[in-house]
Parts: structure tokens; sequence; C-alpha cells
């Protein structure tokens, strides 16, 4: 191990298909330092970064929210899209004007996408639900609920069956409310660690964007892997694809600022958010794939 390193920087990798297109061609062996992979549900990762168990991650839009002060964002990576985002799902067992008043049970896997629903419910429709955290199971999180959210490859595998309810896009609920993007995941790095190992965290974004230009360039190892490892149809996958966006620019930024006034005005958080980004020692491609 390189003596400038005491340990391997740790890098978290969501684990759900709308991150792959970022992490797919990611390979730490080609770092000339160490580089541990920690990947598992957005939730579980938003927890280690905050308490520092890890070095850098893709995190839930909220949880860097929550705590911007002491992260940098990488540029250029995000997870987003601009209306349908097709793995954010809310299931709805009951009439929505009953839903808006009823109970909705809530997957615990990602905090962007509760505060989300959320915003939807009480800001945009005006109701009161209670919620209660359940494990991702539709048929069990709607014994006992109105509705129930899931999200990633829950929600996808979930909206294939043939359930019989009413299903809302949240992407598509929030676009069509405010005419704009929403950002669900965003990289982000503790300003620690950049500062003390600013090369090896900017190599790391560099390998992460090219990790991405390479799949935008050719989606089909990951439509296959998506195939293999989940099932559904190639049409399918690369319509889900193509519908997420991986960049972060002026668009996507102005979408989660609006995110984070409506969570401040609902009491969600209580803090003013700067999106800072790292400071980059150069310019790097950056392969445009929003539409």
């Amino acid at each position: 191990m390189n003596n400038e390193y005491e340990r391997p920087i740790k890098l978290g990798r969501i684990s759900y298909t709308n991150a792959w297109p970022v992490f797919h061609h990611f390979d730490p062996a080609a770092l000339s330092f160490p580089t541990e992979i920690h990947s598992d549900m957005p939730a579980t990762l938003n927890r280690k970064l905050r308490a520092g168990e890890i070095d850098m991650a893709a995190i839930s839009s909220y949880a860097y929210g929550i705590s911007s002060d002491t992260y940098y964002l990488l540029p250029n990576l995000s997870v987003s899209s601009n209306g349908r985002v097709q793995s954010i799902l809310l299931f709805l067992k009951s009439p929505l004007e009953e839903v808006i008043h009823g109970k909705i049970a809530l997957t615990t896997t990602s905090a962007t996408s509760v505060n989300l629903l959320k915003i939807i419910m009480e800001k945009f429709y005006g109701g009161k639900p209670t919620y209660e955290d359940a494990e991702p199971s539709l048929e069990k999180m709607l014994e006992n609920a109105d509705a129930a959210l899931l999200i990633g490859d829950h929600a996808i595998r979930a909206s294939w069956t043939k359930h019989g309810y009413r299903v809302l896009d949240l992407g598509e609920v929030w676009n069509v409310w405010t005419g704009h993007w929403m950002t669900y995941a965003v990289w982000a790095v503790h300003k620690k660690t950049a500062n003390r190992y600013p090369d090896a965290i900017h190599h790391i974004y560099e390998h992460l964007l090219e990790s991405k230009n390479k799949s935008y360039r050719n989606m089909e190892p990951i439509v296959a892997k998506a195939l293999s490892q989940i099932g559904g149809t190639s049409e399918y996958w690369h319509n889900y694809f193509a519908t997420l966006c991986h960049d972060f620019g002026p668009e996507q930024k102005a979408g989660l600022q609006l995110y984070f006034r409506y969570a401040r005005e609902l009491g969600l958080m209580a803090n003013d958010v700067e999106l800072l980004e790292l400071p980059v020692q150069r310019v790097i491609d950056n392969l445009p794939n929003c539409r």
C-alpha cells in the first residue's frame, strides 16, 4: 500500500439499477491507490457517509441536503429525471382523495423519495396522511395501508405484476406540478477526505465520469445485466435508462433547490442548502446524456 494512504478510500455504490450507468465500468483495480467498494441501499449509504464509515458515495439528495456543510458534490453526476422515473412509485389501494388523508406504507430504503412523497401529498394535494415504515413487499405493505411507496428495483418488479392498483410515478407528479427536473441521488465526498487526499478523490471522480460516458456510448452491457439479474425485456430496460439522467447541470440543480425549498417549508429539513461542488483540478470531458 502506498504510504501516502493509511487506509483505502471507501466508496459507496448504490445497488439499484438506476445508478448502474455510473458504476458499471468503474474498476477500482485500475486506480493507483487502494479503494474499497461498499454496495448497499441508499438509506444505508446515507447513514454510513454521515457517520464517516465511508468517504464518498452516491447518496439520496435529501441526505446530502441535511449534511451539505460537510460534503462536496461530484460535478456532472446524479440520478435525475424530467418527468416519469418508473422506479419511484406509489401504489394506491384506495382512491387518491382517501389516500391523502389515510395511511401510507413507506419503503425505508431512500430518504429523497419518502420526503418527495410528503411534499406531493401535503403541499401539492393538501393532504395530511399518516406514514408507517415497512419492508418493501407490496402486498404486505397494503394489508393495513391505503397506499404503498416502493422505489428502485422493488418498484420495478412490482410494476410488472398484475397487482390491479392505480400507480403514481412520483417523478411525473413532481414534473406536472413544478415543471422541473427531479434529482433523486447525488455523488458526495467528505470535505475532510477530499482536502486530505485530493489526488485520490479526483482520480476516483475521473474514473466514475469515464464509466458514465462509456455506458452512454453503449448501453447494451447494462441492459444485458438487467435482463440477467432482474428480468423484463430489452425494450423496457432501454426505455428505462433513456428516461434517467446522470448529469447534474443547471436544470437539475434548479429542480433540486426547489425540492429543498419545499422540504424546508414543510419542516422536513431546517437548513438552507448550498450546492458546493468538488474543486476539480482540470476540466474533465462529460458526455451529456440528459434529454
